[in-house]
């Protein structure tokens, strides 16, 4: 057996039907569209979303909002939590992105990061570098004698 002895079984190959080559065809004269309306003629092609006449739905729904491409989507980290990861032992007194990084509270290499006071004040004195902070923040942070870094 050789590939170019291969053909289609009987049956399952089927001639494309040719409109527009006269009556006897069964396809002739219309061609199967019908007489007239601009869907008879050539070069008709329906707008995207045309619902027949019909007020289409976008514009039977109202415009509302908008989306800002100059958004910035900041991480935000209370420092509660923080107080926490320090005693579990999980962060040391100098805080930065990479210690960030490394317990999972920004995903980011250069996501911008903001910092809450959150509920509990600070026990301890930290050095935290951060893009943002609140002024409670800067206030708790510097009350526990620790320092505030911007990037």
């Amino acid at each position: 057996m050789e590939l170019n002895f291969l053909i289609p079984r009987k049956g399952s190959k089927k001639k494309k039907l040719r409109l527009g080559r006269g009556q006897g065809s069964g396809k002739g004269g219309t061609c199967g569209r019908g007489h007239k309306g601009s869907k008879s003629r050539s070069g008709y092609s329906k707008k995207l979303g045309f619902e027949g006449g019909q007020m289409p739905i976008q514009r039977r729904i109202p415009k509302f909002g908008f989306k800002n491409p100059n958004r910035k989507k900041y991480f935000i980290i209370n420092l509660d939590y923080l107080q926490e990861l320090v005693n579990k032992g999980k962060i040391s007194d100098i805080i930065n992105q990479q210690t960030l990084l490394n317990n999972r509270l920004v995903t980011k290499k250069n996501g911008l990061i903001k910092i809450l006071a959150g509920r509990k004040i600070l026990k301890i004195s930290l050095k935290i570098t951060a893009s943002k902070f609140s002024k409670k923040a800067i206030f708790y942070i510097q009350k526990s004698g620790g320092k505030v870094f911007y990037i």
